[in-house]
């Protein structure tokens, strides 16, 4: 679990540092965000296979919501409310979203595909 806690931390660091810099979250946090979901998926272990697999969608959630609570122009438009700007932040990194979660599924199958094969496969 600990592997989650750590992308958690970059993601709001990354998000943190690219708010400062350009007072949005944008291009930056997009290739951390991808990089961050292949790297956490390449780093599990195989029991939290599940829970990396779901986590994408719900961290960029996650980040989408507590900015749109706290700080909605950094997701959306200053004056749209939590719901409207939480939408808008996940629509307006929807791309990073698809191949972050694309990227982290498919590590995730080919991963899946080896463990089975060491744990069918006879000791030499």
């Amino acid at each position: 679990m600990s592997v989650l806690a750590h992308a958690a931390a970059v993601l709001v660091t990354v998000a943190a540092l690219d708010i400062t810099l350009t007072d949005r979250i944008g291009m930056l946090f997009d290739l951390v965000f991808i990089t961050t979901c292949l790297m956490t998926a390449l780093a599990a272990r195989p029991g939290d296979f599940f829970v990396v697999g779901i986590a994408p969608p719900l961290a960029l959630l996650a980040l989408c919501l507590v900015l749109a609570a706290f700080a909605p122009a950094t997701v959306a438009d200053a004056g749209d409310g939590l719901v409207q700007a939480t939408v808008s932040g996940l629509a307006g990194h929807a791309v990073a979203l698809t191949v972050g979660y694309a990227l982290t599924l498919g590590a995730l199958v080919v991963r899946r595909q080896g463990h089975s094969k060491r744990l069918v496969s006879p000791a030499p």
